[in-house]
């Protein structure tokens, strides 16, 4: 039996994989039968019954006994081999596993994290192929009716090129502004009524010579690209020979304050003697709009740039009805609109800045100039700018503050000419007291002051008109330029006024040319009736 049991028997059960080691286990084979058989049994029911047998032989019992330490030595064998072939650690590594799992998933997060930095190039890859300028179709972009629509808009227009065709034929120019038609209207600027205008409302010979001198004034200084620069020395022609140069580095508002003497003497790209500089000023500027989505300015430009741009623009298409001229002149107003202050309902220089007064004009004139001209305006945003008007009056509203409640003489004629805009009737307490209040103070060196307050007497006409108009006319014919470059513009006298020393002869000459248009330039408010329906607080 010693024979039939071999210690290196379980050998080839080793080749079995590692991998495999705790789901098969070598088991240990039962010794022969016989020996189960025979083998006595310590405790046995039948230990009386052996106990009486014959004695065994000697050898017998040796073999027996040999047979026995066999068997023991066998099953030690294999109890270690066992040990061998399937060690406990294989078992424990399986729990080692199974408890890893969280590790794993750590591992695998790195991998995310770590790729993360590229997401961003993809997604970078995808939104340049979708802004591409190739993409943008010009030629369906109708009417941008509202600031949400801003970024719709195509990123530049060329307008060097005006088109003959013009928006629909409305009755705009035969109801808006013409004598007896709708108040604050433009039609008084042209032809037979703007003469019929500057003979009734005071207006003379030398005034209107003085408009066509600064306006080939202006002519004389426009750059080459088609605006204007503050700054005198960028213009070839002039190269410095005029003296006060303004300083700012704000082209749009340079370009607009240009502009808009033309558009009030009744000039514009399609008539009068100026319509190819007009054709590329006009274009400059609403380029700017349109590669800026509305925005005009830069520079040192800012939300007083914006109001002047929009004016122009309003302006120019309401004159032409180049439909050409529709787009940029609704994204300026747009931009305006959405720059509006959520909160105090003004404007100052940023959008949605708490506002001040002066910045509040340019952008209701604008406004205004946009309802005169059919676009699109927001009856909401003129409710809410009454509501910065009324944080900054006094008196009432008979006067007016710059941020807040105060009597500033610009500031006032600001806030009153705002309200007459925004419906104020011609027999409003606080506005008689107002427009009383600016008579005493009468015209002076600040041509800032004077464009506003002489507008406000102008409309509310009558006594304090007449005196005002007098001494501002005249003194404004006096202190005109009248030798070597500066030949039709203004400074000397103005030099301490709003705005002066910032923006130079450029922006005197604009004040001061448009004060001497003011009697066709707008009709007067009260002349027929009052303001507009839509554009009333």
């Amino acid at each position: 039996m010693a024979s039939q049991v071999k210690p290196d028997a379980p050998k080839p059960t080793a080749k079995v994989p590692s991998s495999k080691a705790s789901a098969v286990r070598p088991t240990v084979p039962p010794p022969p039968k016989a020996t189960l058989k025979k083998a006595p049994v310590s405790g046995s029911t039948d230990a009386s019954h052996t106990a009486a047998a014959a004695p065994m032989p000697a050898s017998r019992l040796r073999q027996m006994a040999a047979s026995g330490a066999s068997l023991v030595l066998q099953i030690l064998v294999l109890l270690t081999m066992a040990l061998i072939i399937n060690p406990v650690p294989p078992e424990e590594k399986a729990l080692a596993i199974i408890s890893s799992a969280p590790e794993v998933a750590e591992e695998f997060e790195d991998e995310m994290v770590e790729e993360m930095p590229d997401q961003p190039q993809t997604d970078q890859e995808i939104t340049d192929a979708v802004v591409l300028p190739d993409a943008v179709v010009v030629e369906d972009v109708k009417v941008i009716s509202t600031a949400d629509d801003m970024d719709a808009a195509p990123l530049s227009v060329e307008l060097a090129d005006f088109s003959t065709e013009s928006a629909p034929s409305t009755d705009l120019l035969s109801t808006v502004g013409a004598i007896g038609g709708k108040s604050s209207g433009l039609g008084g600027r042209s032809g037979v009524q703007r003469a019929a205008l500057v003979a009734s409302g005071g207006g003379s010979g030398g005034s209107e010579t003085a408009v066509e001198k600064a306006l080939k004034w202006f002519i004389a200084h426009q750059l080459p690209s088609g605006g204007w620069a503050f700054d005198l020395s960028q213009c070839p022609s002039c190269k410095g020979q005029c003296k006060n140069s303004g300083h700012r580095n704000d082209i749009c508002a340079s370009t607009a304050m240009a502009l808009l003497p033309f558009l009030g003497r009744g000039y514009t790209h399609k008539e009068g003697p100026y319509k190819k500089q007009l054709e590329q000023g006009i274009s400059f500027l609403a380029s700017m709009v349109m590669q800026g989505k509305g925005k005009g300015y830069s520079g040192q430009g800012n939300l007083y740039s914006q109001g002047i741009a929009g004016i122009v623009l309003s302006e120019s298409y309401a004159m032409t009805q180049d439909k050409r001229l529709r787009e940029p002149a609704q994204l300026a107003l747009n931009f305006i609109m959405d720059a509006q202050d959520p909160v105090g309902g003004g404007w100052r220089y940023e959008p949605r800045q708490a506002g001040d007064t002066s910045a509040v004009g340019w952008q209701i004139m604008a406004l205004k100039s946009g309802n005169m001209a059919y676009l699109n305006v927001n009856p909401l945003i003129i409710k809410k700018s009454v509501e910065f008007l009324n944080s900054v009056q006094e008196d009432d509203g008979a006067a007016y503050g710059y941020t807040g409640p105060g009597a500033g003489g610009a500031t006032s004629a600001v806030g009153l000419l705002c309200r007459m805009y925004l419906g104020w009737k011609k027999d409003h307490p606080a506005l008689q007291r107002g427009v009383d209040r600016l008579a005493k103070i009468g015209p002076g060196k600040d041509l800032y002051f004077n464009y506003y307050a002489t507008q406000v007497m102008h409309h509310m006409e009558g006594p304090n008109w007449v005196a005002w108009n007098e001494k501002m006319r005249d003194s404004l014919i006096k202190a005109q330029a009248t030798k070597g470059h500066e030949e039709g513009s203004w400074y000397e006298g103005f030099d301490g006024g709003h705005g002066a020393a910032d923006c130079g002869r450029i922006f005197c000459t604009s004040l001061s040319t448009m004060i001497l248009e003011v009697y066709y330039r707008h009709m007067p408010i009260y002349a027929q009736q009052s303001v507009d329906e839509d554009f009333k607080e």
